[in-house]
């Protein structure tokens, strides 16, 4: 199961020029936690780096430092990890546990930017997944009942 298939298409983007508030104004507006930080090269988005809503406040607000001084490059996390969108959903769960990170970006064989998976979306998938194993057994003692009356 290649990941590209089930990772969020719907991705929240921000340059690295971008301002602090700016950020906030669009997590905020979507209601996510996290953008990706992409540069536009040859007309497609390359995902560079994430910035979270806890890189604002510990890099920023807890410091008590004037946010205008930042832009979103400036505290991004800058050792991006992502996945390629036809990495299996195994090999996925592996890296992300391997590397640390509750959010991977799927990018395509050129490095656009495809997607994003965060642990929330692959808990929901896997149990998706073994609910509908979990009806294997009632259903194979069905379909014995039947044949064997």
């Amino acid at each position: 199961m290649p990941i590209g298939e089930f990772c969020n298409r719907s991705v929240v983007f921000a340059t690295r020029n971008m301002s602090i508030p700016d950020a906030a104004i669009l997590m905020r507006q979507y209601h996510v936690g996290d953008l990706v930080v992409v540069d536009m090269l040859d007309g497609k988005r390359v995902p560079v780096g994430i910035i979270t809503d806890r890189d604002i406040v510990v890099e920023v607000v807890a410091k008590s430092l004037d946010y205008k001084d930042f832009t979103v490059g400036d505290i991004m996390s800058p050792q991006l990890v992502s996945v390629q969108n036809n990495e299996g959903v195994f090999e996925t769960i592996r890296l992300m546990r391997s590397k640390g990170v509750r959010r991977i970006p799927v990018v395509n064989q050129d490095g656009g930017l495809e997607g994003i998976m965060a642990a929330d979306d692959m808990l929901d998938l896997l149990a998706e997944e073994m609910t509908e194993l979990s009806k294997v057994a009632p259903r194979e003692q069905t379909r014995e009942a039947q044949t064997r009356m």
